[in-house]
């Protein structure tokens, strides 16, 4: 039985019974996010997509989702970077290696990598978005003749808040990787480029025709960097967007993250600009009607 049919298996059992998953490594990336490499009971597979999430538990403390950060040809493991932000992410900052957690998922709807075969791909990554993208960005990189050319944007406050720092020096290196950072605020050592990533997308080599454009990162950077994709004429339907909002559950039981309908957790995280654009029609005409 494939690593997939095993856990839809398992999941069938219960999809609210996690799995046990231990920590085969763990080191801090910055100041507040640490990084773990999970394997699951049994060494099988997660089976995710790029662009999912996870439901992790931690006994007598809570759950939360968080974004599975390596890439499905990652086997025998899996990867999250968790940002140190409350009560539970505190707790699973105290975790050592050789402690277990829980696991439930994957969940969601990730990238649509199938519909970007043959195309270009610009990544934009503003921040933390850098730890999902990470998922589709080593995918990409394993299946390169799959693939056009591929541009990655990256975006942070400062230097010190840049993640995955030699992987990105390995994207840099390779030829065929177009590898562009951006800092909002520069350090004294900082050679680079200094401003909005918005600033990168204005030099970015665009073929509307042939590109899908990757979106992830805080809300207000949305706005600003899909109007200046727009402005090179990339379709709504090929500009994607992963979106972040409260989930408990994971099952599109508990409606924490509904919106309009929509449960997220279950129809996302990851739309097109479209799937939005559509979203938004639809309040405007309840609103209409009410």
């Amino acid at each position: 039985m494939i690593d997939r049919e095993i856990l839809l298996e398992k999941m069938k059992t219960s999809p609210y019974k996690p799995m046990k998953g231990k920590l085969v490594e763990t080191r801090m990336l910055s100041d507040k996010e640490k990084f773990f490499r999970i394997e699951l009971e049994g060494k099988i597979n997660l089976a995710h997509e790029p662009g999912q999430f996870v439901m992790v538990s931690i006994f007598g403390v809570g759950e939360a989702p968080i974004s599975v950060c390596s890439s499905p040809t990652d086997k025998g493991y899996f990867d999250l970077t968790v940002r140190n932000a409350g009560s539970f992410t505190n707790a699973l900052h105290k975790l050592k290696k050789r402690d277990t957690v829980g696991i439930r998922g994957p969940f969601g709807k990730g990238f649509p990598v199938d519909n970007m075969f043959g195309y270009d791909l610009v990544i934009v990554a503003g921040g933390l978005g850098i730890v999902p993208l990470r998922s589709l960005i080593r995918y990409v990189m394993d299946n390169r003749k799959d693939f056009g050319r591929v541009q990655i944007l990256l975006g942070c406050k400062t230097p010190k808040d840049f993640l995955f720092r030699e992987e990105t020096n390995e994207w840099m290196k390779r030829a065929e990787i177009k590898l562009s950072c951006t800092v909002d605020k520069a350090d004294p050592d900082w050679t680079g480029n200094v401003g909005l990533i918005t600033t990168l997308i204005t030099g970015a080599d665009v073929n509307p025709a042939r590109i899908y454009a990757v979106v992830v990162g805080p809300p207000i950077m949305y706005k600003f960097v899909i109007s200046e994709l727009l402005k090179k004429n990339i379709p709504d339907h090929q500009i994607i967007v992963s979106l972040e909002r409260r989930m408990r559950c994971g099952l599109g039981k508990c409606g924490h993250c509904q919106i309009e309908g929509i449960y997220v957790c279950q129809s996302g995280p990851v739309f097109t600009y479209a799937q939005l654009n559509d979203f938004r029609g639809e309040c405007h005409e309840k609103a209409a009607k009410a």
